[in-house]
């Protein structure tokens, strides 16, 4: 069966947000407070299409995940505790990674983010970051499986509630 990385289209946007749906489930019943205060919604994916940064996986005919990557500074980068090892080129930052709960455990997420990687790549990006909360365990393995190291702690500007993230980078010597 054809797996494939696209652009998300509006099209989309009733497959994606079932996955969110499903993401927050997972969240929730693994004890994290990821995603339980309404966010990402329907609004933040629209966004994201409109602006070019949303991505799906498809598999076969079917939408299998969704990510948001978005390239330049993120204000929550700002700040760490501990250091960025490049702090000179253009990032790339992936957001709101998920995958629908009928395609989990083919490690069809490896694939997923290397391609994204290998997207960013062809846009002449070597350099990317991501964060996570601290129970998230999955994607915090899905970073690490990817080449990610463990950088500190960043603080979400936007979550009062639990605004401390596990912050990692990946940067590709090319």
């Amino acid at each position: 069966m054809i797996k494939y990385t696209r652009l998300a289209q509006e099209k989309d946007i009733d497959a994606i947000i079932k996955i969110i749906d499903e993401a927050k489930q997972f969240l929730k019943e693994a004890g994290s407070p990821q995603w339980q205060s309404g966010y990402p919604n329907i609004d933040t994916i629209t966004e994201d299409i409109k602006k070019g940064n949303g991505y799906v996986f498809v598999v076969g005919e079917q939408v299998a995940a969704y990510a948001a990557i978005v390239i330049g500074d993120d204000p929550n980068y700002q700040e760490i505790d501990g250091a960025w090892k490049n702090t000179k080129d253009k990032y790339a930052t992936v957001h709101r990674i998920c995958i629908s709960s009928a395609f989990q455990g083919q490690g069809l997420a490896k694939i997923f983010y290397s391609n994204i990687i290998s997207l960013m790549v062809m846009k002449g990006i070597h350099n990317f970051r991501v964060d996570t909360y601290k129970l998230n365990r999955p994607m915090q393995k899905l970073a690490l499986d990817n080449g990610y190291e463990h950088r500190g702690i960043i603080r979400i500007i936007d979550d009062p509630l639990d605004p401390d993230r596990l912050a990692y980078e990946l940067n590709l010597n090319i």
